[in-house]
């Protein structure tokens, strides 16, 4: 391994790096626009620049490769001087809309200008005016006038989604990325990510549009359930510190924006557009009324109820949640799973005109945690969907449906302990309905389909009325007999 210098400290370097890698790694902070680590060099910004300290010239530090011996200065007068002519030149046509940018509070352009220039614009031109609003797709949004041209959204086109969806189009003070007039941005999977890869406010999400300031929000690490690819995410919501009173409340317990957390075992740090739009799914309606023979009973009550079927049952069956966490299956198995013929359920499936299965990060299976459920229970078979569900008396005498997936109404002469975090009108018709937490008000592992374990944590407090499946189990493991032969 190569040794260089830098700001006079010997360190090692691995071979075919660059500067601007090895000095990020050691803890020296290196302004750049266009670099990023997963994707192609471009030399745009040339905001990144060292001194090299034998020779005196400066040069851009994500395209300069370390050799032995090698000395840089990252933080040298000439470097400074160039930075703030940098920026000077950079924010010649930049607006001065920081306070209706919905990039404000996490812009580098914004966060750059104080610590490496801070003196007022020098120009006494008027800025050049470009497009504002483009509609790039029907997710994102584009102002030109703020772009930098840093070009990453272009080549994650080209390089990571492979949509080639978008370009630069004129030339000078004059260019502007443009999506291509073939659509395929429009079809992109992948398309949102470069709202996150953009450094200032030029891209900009159409959900996210305007609905608060991000130090409102504060991110909790979480798992996208969209499929069992099991992306690492951040989930964005409304801060304890910045809580409403006055206004909707309900925005206290919402999900603002999904966000990828950077995992390189799994996803990167990238995920799918449905992996944005998961406050559609983890934000329905919730199941809060717990329901014994269609009325509305106390939790309490119907956990009794559910007891006694469970009690009584002699060949019970239980269709298991793919969505359900290790440690509730590991809780039910424990509890419960020597009572139980067990079957694994798709809780959901892919719905039409969504990608089933790509070459990047979607897998088929639209579920978390079905590896976690297969080797929670090894022997378990997978539960068809076309099952005729009006026959399941010939071979049980109890149902348990824990989570989505299920027609609970198209089961008949078979009495149903159905468990689920959301309203349906058919929770109602259960014999037993037991509402339990979502995936925001409990943490937990899943397990991924390459087997990769990762955890979720809860981002809202569950209702009152509402009970965790693994501390359920535990109440509904009561030890009755052996069961008796049919």
């Amino acid at each position: 391994m190569p040794k260089i210098f830098i700001n006079g400290r010997e360190v090692e370097a691995k071979a075919g790096s660059t500067v601007i890698e090895v000095a990020r790694a050691q803890g020296h902070d290196i302004p750049c626009f266009c670099w990023h680590k997963s994707l192609s060099v471009a030399g745009n910004c040339r905001l990144c620049v060292v001194e090299a300290e034998e020779g005196g010239w400066l040069d851009i530090a994500c395209n300069m490769p370390v050799a032995e011996g090698l000395k840089v200065l990252t933080d040298s007068p000439k470097v400074k001087e160039h930075r703030q002519m940098m920026l000077e030149l950079l924010t010649l046509n930049h607006p001065l809309d920081c306070g209706i940018c919905d990039k404000a509070g996490e812009c580098k352009l914004q966060d750059y200008y104080y610590e490496h220039n801070g003196a007022p614009s020098a120009s006494v031109d008027k800025k050049v005016r470009l497009t504002k609003f483009v509609a790039l797709n029907d997710r994102i949004v584009l102002d030109n006038e703020r772009c930098v041209l840093c070009t990453r959204c272009v080549r994650f086109t080209h390089e990571v989604s492979k949509s080639h969806g978008l370009g630069i189009v004129g030339r000078g003070d004059h260019a502007m990325v443009r999506a291509a007039e073939n659509g395929a941005f429009a079809s992109d999977a992948y398309s949102d990510n470069v709202v996150d890869l953009c450094p200032v406010g030029a891209l900009q999400s159409r959900q996210f549009l305007a609905s608060s300031r991000v130090w409102y929000l504060t991110p909790t690490a979480s798992i996208c359930p969209g499929c069992e690819r099991g992306c690492n995410v951040d989930v964005w919501h409304r801060s304890y510190d910045w809580q409403l009173h006055a206004l909707d409340a309900r925005k206290n317990v919402a999900i603002a924006r999904v966000t990828p957390r950077d995992n390189a075992a799994v996803n990167g740090p990238w995920i799918c557009n449905k992996g944005r739009d998961l406050a559609q799914l983890l934000d329905r309606p919730r199941a809060t009324q717990a329901f014994v023979g269609g009325k509305a009973v106390a939790t309490h009550d119907a956990v009794a109820a559910a007891r006694k079927l469970i009690e009584r049952a002699r060949r019970p069956l239980a269709l298991l949640s793919s969505w359900a966490s290790n440690e509730e299956l590991a809780a039910f198995k424990t509890a419960l799973g020597d009572r139980f013929t067990v079957r694994i359920k798709q809780d959901h499936a892919a719905t039409p005109g969504e990608v089933v299965q790509d070459d990047l990060l979607i897998r088929p299976d639209k579920n978390p945690n079905t590896a976690g459920a297969r080797a929670a229970f090894p022997e378990a078979s997978p539960w068809s969907a076309t099952f005729d569900a009006a026959a399941l008396h010939v071979q049980y005498d109890l149902v348990l449906v824990w989570g989505e997936g299920f027609d609970v109404a198209s089961v008949t002469d078979v009495p149903v302990v159905f468990l689920n975090a959301y309203d349906d009108a058919r929770n109602a018709q259960a014999a037993v309905f037991l509402p339990v937490s979502s995936m925001t008000e409990r943490g937990g592992h899943y397990t991924n389909c390459d087997g990769q374990v990762g955890a979720f944590e809860a981002c809202f407090d569950k209702p009152a009325s509402v009970v965790h499946a693994q501390e359920l189990f535990v109440e509904l493991g009561v030890r009755v007999a052996e069961p008796m032969e049919a």
